[in-house]
């Protein structure tokens, strides 16, 4: 059984690089898996200008970052598919890309499950929890046809 995924995409970014809606939503809808039947996304692809002030006032870091991650806070007995909403940095993430010596559209799609996961309650801040995110993020990415995108940092390059 496949999760049917809306994803109501903002774009706020003058990148010429983007993926198109259909794999975004495919992305998306890979990520949410066998977790919900249904689910809503909001994505906000944004410029590093925007990318910095929202890093800045949700994490308190400055300068951009690749991905923010924003879960739902509804309550459990309004039972809506909302998950909530992403942020991504276009040239963020096109410069990791080039950085890490990976495919723009395998990042992006590495981008767009991370966040999703995120959404669904992943995180990667004790180890335990990472090697989880991580192991769950490769599967999702080699079922849709990527390469695993830890293989530089196991391989220690």
């Amino acid at each position: 059984m496949t999760a049917e995924v809306h994803v109501d995409i903002q774009l706020a970014s003058d990148s010429p690089v983007l993926p198109s809606e259909d794999d975004l939503h495919k992305w998306a809808a890979a990520a949410v898996g066998q977790h919900r039947d249904e689910a809503e996304i909001s994505l906000r692809i944004v410029d590093i200008e925007e990318g910095a002030e929202l890093n800045q006032q949700w994490r308190q870091k400055e300068g951009p970052t690749n991905v923010l991650s924003f879960p739902s806070d509804l309550p459990e007995e309004l039972n809506l598919p909302l998950l909530g909403d992403l942020v991504i940095c276009a040239p963020v993430v096109e410069r990791e890309a080039q950085e890490q010596d990976k495919e723009l559209q395998a990042h992006w799609a590495h981008m767009m499950v991370h966040g999703t996961l995120h959404l669904l309650g992943y995180d990667h801040i004790e180890e335990d929890e990472a090697e989880a995110m991580e192991s769950l993020e490769t599967k999702i990415l080699q079922n849709l046809g990527f390469p695993d995108p830890y293989q530089s940092e196991k391989n220690g390059s």
